[in-house]
């Protein structure tokens, strides 16, 4: 009788640090329950293995910034049954993002001593801009047990259980005072999507916005407040919006209203 082929994960990299891909090796006990349900079939951070698709599962990470990358995309995605982009880099184009507001020639003039070998595109873009994703997994780094929920849920034929409230909820569910109310700090966890445990406000920081912006965020309404009852400068609010996800339409878009801020 014909052995039944375990589903094949793949796990990709674009333009990025790495530091998600990290996450799932640093699953450990959880990793080694995954790698007996799949067969790992490409992840080149982990094990030299290369295996041809298609593939059952394929993991993202990182932007596409590269007109060979853009085309590298779509022979993944052709070649996946699902594909989730994970992290910031892949699901917003990353802190390199900020080269979207800019224009990306001075960049390389600046760097390269010879910028006419250098083929890239004008931005930083997420997975989705250029094919269907199946799932956005947010997050710089990613929290590595919402990874092996997602894994775990594609592999099973459910939708993966991820939160999509803001940090704020997290800061209650530990106990944390609220850093803007208690101590006057601006922070971006109302507007930002819950995954680390309130990990910056529990330590008495505001949230710098590591997994963007959350389900229909009012933007607005909080960068009113950070300038009305915090002072908060026009300046520093760009800088705040414009970090890890700063490509992200709702941090983009109210950045945006600050373009003048530093004339």
């Amino acid at each position: 009788m014909a052995t039944k082929r375990k589903p094949r994960l793949a796990v990709w990299k674009f333009a990025s640090c790495d530091g998600c891909q990290l996450s799932l090796l640093d699953c450990e006990d959880e990793l080694l329950a995954v790698t007996g349900q799949v067969e790992i079939a490409y992840f080149l951070e982990a094990s030299r293995a290369v295996l041809e698709g298609p593939y059952d599962v394929s993991l993202v990470e990182g932007s596409i910034t590269t007109p060979g990358d853009a085309e590298r995309i779509r022979e993944i995605r052709e070649a996946s049954k699902f594909l989730v982009a994970i992290g910031a880099c892949a699901t917003a184009g990353g802190i390199q993002a900020l080269r979207n507001f800019a224009d990306v020639r001075e960049f390389t003039a600046a760097v390269y001593a010879h910028p006419e070998y250098i083929e890239t595109l004008k931005r930083s873009s997420p997975i989705a801009e250029h094919v269907f994703v199946d799932f956005e997994l947010r997050g710089c780094p990613i929290n590595k047990y919402q990874l092996v929920e997602v894994i775990s849920a594609y592999l099973h034929g459910r939708k993966p259980n991820i939160p999509t409230y803001s940090v704020c909820m997290e800061c209650k569910l530990r106990g944390a005072p609220c850093v803007m109310v208690a101590a006057g700090i601006a922070c971006l966890g109302p507007v930002t999507q819950a995954g680390c445990q309130a990990l910056c406000p529990a330590y008495g920081r505001g949230c710098f916005g590591c997994y963007g912006p959350m389900e229909t965020p009012n933007t607005a309404a909080l960068t009113a407040w950070w300038r009305e009852q915090l002072g908060v400068e026009p300046a520093a609010i760009q800088r705040a919006l414009r970090t890890y996800n700063a490509g992200s339409e709702a941090f983009r878009k109210e950045s945006e209203a600050y373009e003048h801020a530093h004339d």
